[in-house]
């Protein structure tokens, strides 16, 4: 079994309603009891908006923090899930779900499965 992240995006400039929210959420976890069923679910997470975020820099053997994402971009990290699958093909039909039940893009990416020493 390979690890997958699926990484849901979301365009903060268009927040949902407090009525959306919910629906997204109770398709979201019929999403989420089906991937326990088939084993796939490991982990899954949603996150508060960016503006929540501090992003910690190293520099010359010491660190620097800034408030809020560092990229300036429309979509941000919202929540994810990491699954178990066979494949990719396993992993990108989880991802097709998920995206349609939460109704934002999903990124698929695999771990880099380091071998143990």
């Amino acid at each position: 079994m390979k690890r997958y992240l699926l990484a849901v995006q979301f365009d903060e400039s268009h927040p949902e309603t407090e009525e959306e929210l919910r629906a997204q959420l109770a398709r979201t976890h019929k999403v989420n009891l089906e991937m326990e069923a088939a084993g796939s679910w490991v982990f899954a997470g949603g996150l508060m908006p960016s503006y929540a975020s501090t992003v910690v820099r190293p520099a010359n053997g010491t660190t620097t923090m800034t408030d809020g994402p560092f990229a300036e971009t429309k979509e941000q990290l919202a929540g994810f899930w990491v699954i178990q699958c066979e494949d990719a093909d396993q992993a990108l039909a989880w991802a097709r779900k998920g995206a349609l039940a939460c109704g934002r893009p999903i990124e698929v990416r695999p771990f880099n499965e380091l071998p143990a020493e």
